[in-house]
């Protein structure tokens, strides 16, 4: 019963954003076009090779990693937000779900969101630059870490939120701008100091890094870190989020 259960909330989230592909997956379609239009070309034709590869293809693992770990986030955080302000919650909370099945659900499907629009924006990009890939097993599971990390933290976000304000307050004001400055545009290496420092102390720098080592085969950080770094941010969201949905912190009341 329980894993019907598990299956029925899974297929019922992800229908739920297939129900609007446009948001979905039109729109990473046509923001991954403009970037590579407005960067790739535009920049990539005065950079020409930055760590050892073309600017479009350098660009390329970090726009991949932006487009996962925010779809990852958005899709958990406004789904059990959405449920929480309308009461329907409760109703998942006193099933015969085990608090680890509905996070698994959740999670699995924001992974599935991230995934697809992770497939889309390489395909685009690839497009541009070329469908090689390096290590894509490395590839997968660095995705597959990052994703699970940033949907359990979707849900840790919409337990915590009282607003549609606070729920966009981490994508907007942190994700973002560490995303940005992570290095997905640029390298360390060529950039003046403070943001040098600023970049190598971002943990996202780290898991673009990884990535970046898993498409082209480079990277100026040990992918190792990155690694490290998504899979302990995993562990600490889900384990957080497991804890919330089990005290029933402003999810009850």
């Amino acid at each position: 019963m329980t894993r019907l259960g598990v299956r029925t909330l899974f297929r019922k989230e992800v229908r739920r954003f297939l129900r609007v592909p446009g948001q979905t997956l039109l729109s990473p379609l046509v923001t991954t076009t403009l970037y590579f239009l407005v960067f790739g070309w535009s920049l990539g034709a005065r950079l020409h090779d930055v760590g050892g590869a073309p600017y479009g293809r350098f660009i390329l693992p970090g726009l991949v990693m932006l487009g996962v770990l925010t779809n990852a986030y958005l899709n958990s955080a406004s789904s059990l937000f959405v449920m929480k302000l309308q009461g329907t919650v409760v109703d998942v909370l006193v099933s015969p779900l085990s608090y680890g099945e509905i996070l698994a659900a959740f999670v699995g499907a924001a992974v599935v969101r991230a995934g697809l629009v992770g497939l889309v924006t390489w395909l685009v990009g690839a497009a541009f630059t070329g469908f090689g890939v390096a290590h894509p097993v490395a590839a997968v599971a660095m995705l597959l870490l990052v994703a699970v990390a940033f949907a359990a933290l979707g849900l840790v976000t919409a337990i915590w939120a009282g607003s549609f304000e606070q729920v966009n307050f981490l994508p907007t004001f942190v994700i973002t701008p560490l995303t940005f400055l992570g290095g997905v545009f640029y390298s360390a290496g060529m950039v003046p100091e403070p943001l040098r420092s600023m970049t190598v102390a971002n943990p996202v720098y780290y898991l673009v890094e990884a990535l970046r080592w898993s498409v082209l085969g480079r990277a100026e950080a040990a992918p190792g870190a990155g690694f490290l770094v998504a899979a302990a941010l995993a562990a600490l969201a889900v384990g957080v989020a497991w804890a919330l949905l089990r005290s029933g912190w402003r999810l009850r009341g």
